[in-house]
């Protein structure tokens, strides 16, 4: 894996409103969010192995049933590291809601953390493509993992996670195109918001959860 020599685009909390007003500017729908309900909320998580052990517990499920696992988890070891977890039997992993095929992600990611080499630090020096590259020879690792990764713990800029549905959807919605319009037809929706699809994304999200529940996503 190479990495960059030049800055990799990412954007902090206290840049997200300018931001968000920067992709309001090119897309009317995004702005009318903004004006409706506020800005996005800094969705964030620290770049560590729990992070990425709550994505994969996040996947196909919902957020309320993946943070009760995590929470769970938690009460079992203390905190939540790969030696923590790979020294839990797969009762006591189970006890916790992890499913057979979860564990079986969980455990493969805390021994790429101990003896694969993934080092979480190293990996936020290189590109969007390079970490993807890494990521995705992890079983249990696909582009959503590896999007909401960039987005929400990276703060990477200029990206649209085409497998999210609460994106895919909440862009539909906002654009008034049919529900069985084709993933393609969404993404290259998106395209307009570039370099900035991050923060459209984050106010798709804003605008889906919003009409939706009063609570944000975590």
């Amino acid at each position: 894996m190479a990495v960059t020599n030049l800055p990799v685009p990412e954007f902090s909390a206290a840049e997200l409103p300018g931001l968000c007003d920067k992709v309001g500017a090119l897309d009317l729908d995004l702005q009318r969010i903004v004006d409706e309900y506020g800005y996005p909320e800094f969705w964030n998580r620290p770049n560590t192995f729990e992070s990425l052990v709550w994505f994969i517990l996040e996947q196909q499920v919902s957020l309320a049933s993946a943070k009760a696992a995590l929470e769970k988890l938690r009460q079992r070891v203390g905190v939540i590291t790969p030696a923590n977890v790979l020294a839990l039997t797969d009762e006591e992993l189970r006890a916790a809601y992890f499913s057979r095929q979860k564990t079986a992600y969980v455990r493969g990611l805390a021994q790429e953390m101990l003896h694969g080499g993934l080092e979480l630090a190293a990996l936020g020096r290189l590109t969007d493509s390079a970490i993807r590259d890494r990521l995705i020879q992890l079983k249990g690792v696909g582009n959503w993992t590896v999007d909401v990764y960039l987005i929400i713990v990276l703060h990477r800029l200029d990206l649209f996670p085409a497998g999210d549905l609460a994106a895919v959807n909440g862009l539909r919605e906002l654009k008034a195109l049919p529900r069985a319009a084709p993933v393609a037809d969404v993404v290259a929706a998106a395209r307009r918001w570039a370099p900035y699809r991050t923060i459209g994304t984050m106010l798709i999200w804003h605008h889906y959860l919003s009409r939706r529940t009063p609570h944000r996503h975590s």
